[in-house]
């Protein structure tokens, strides 16, 4: 059975809509597969708004709790556990959802992404040669020589890609520029993706509710667990919406009532600006049908599902955006 997905941004309840929608549908049998990269953290639970434990008890969920907080996670990495998961979840004869908000995650998935190694000796001299005076100039005019399509593709000084493109080029010895069609095309994928879309003003609510019915559930305890682990969080970890504010708070003394409201409004703050990047993201995507926020998401959803059980595999259309 093909499989189906969810996506949308973040605090839109996607989660609780695809248990709703398990619910709706026994058969045949669902199972669960997060594109959340930050779900994959054992012990942060609160702030990735993890289904609960009775929630799991419903449904087989998979590439939640992966591994621990003091680890780095590739899009690789997760490629392969979404690979392994999809091919064991239809030999099992059930159906896979797909269910999260991390987009390059999703892509790599439905679109098998031909992705890069990573390469961290080279990665190491790369920056070393750019904290150099002049020396991003020079990484780009080695660029230039060694992989022409990919300079074209970059400003000169964007360090992060710039030394990136050099790593693979140099590592795997094949231009950066050959790895695969690309984020900006959008192939035929046996996938039927729903999303859904973005409205600012009721998003911004629904991220303010959501982060204070956190905070009430104990998220700040769970951030103060995570850092006293021995092995800490790692360079992602530490990135999570709400964590890093929380983390700041914590690791500085946990100051006065009105640092932490500062942390919390920082936090707010930085989860609205990441939702509207989602949209960004998944508005350019042609392939998703999209649910209106306003109205009966379940019945929407479940019209959705049904449809797709006969439909043959989602073409891109013509004009980009959201329908």
């Amino acid at each position: 059975m093909d499989p189906f997905a969810l996506v949308g941004p973040t605090a839109s309840g996607k989660t609780s809509l695809s248990l709703a929608l398990c619910r709706a549908r026994p058969r045949p049998e669902i199972e669960l597969v997060s594109v959340d990269s930050m779900a994959l953290y054992r012990g942060m639970d609160i702030g990735t708004a993890k289904p609960a434990a009775g929630e799991l008890g419903e449904v087989r969920m998979h590439l939640v709790d992966m591994v621990d907080p003091d680890e780095e996670v590739s899009v690789r990495d997760f490629q392969a556990w979404a690979s392994a998961a999809l091919a064991a979840i239809e030999d099992r004869g059930h159906k896979a959802l797909l269910v999260g908000g991390t987009g390059l995650y999703l892509r790599a998935v439905v679109d098998c992404l031909e992705l890069p190694g990573r390469y961290p000796v080279v990665a190491a001299s790369l920056e070393s040669e750019a904290d150099r005076r002049g020396g991003l100039a020079e990484l780009y005019a080695r660029l230039q020589r060694l992989d022409p399509i990919a300079a074209a593709r970059m400003e000169p000084g964007n360090r992060r890609r710039l030394v990136r493109a050099l790593e693979v080029t140099i590592g795997s010895g094949r231009p950066f520029s050959s790895y695969g069609p690309g984020l900006g095309s959008f192939p035929v994928t046996k996938v039927h993706m729903v999303g859904i879309r973005f409205d600012p003003e009721l998003h911004g609510r629904l991220i303010d509710e959501r982060f204070d019915a956190m905070m009430d559930l104990g998220l700040l305890d769970e951030v103060r667990a995570l850092a006293r682990r021995p092995g800490g969080l790692s360079r992602t970890a530490r990135q999570a919406l709400g964590y890093r504010e929380l983390l700041a708070y914590v690791e500085g003394g946990e100051g006065s009532k009105a640092a932490l409201e500062r942390a919390i409004a920082e936090a707010k703050r930085r989860t609205k600006a990441f939702a509207r990047r989602q949209w960004a993201w998944f508005r350019r995507d042609p392939r998703i049908t999209w649910l209106d926020p306003s109205g009966d998401l379940l019945a929407q959803l479940l019209q959705a599902y049904d449809a797709s059980a006969d439909a043959q595999p989602v073409r891109a259309v013509p004009a980009g955006g959201a329908r």
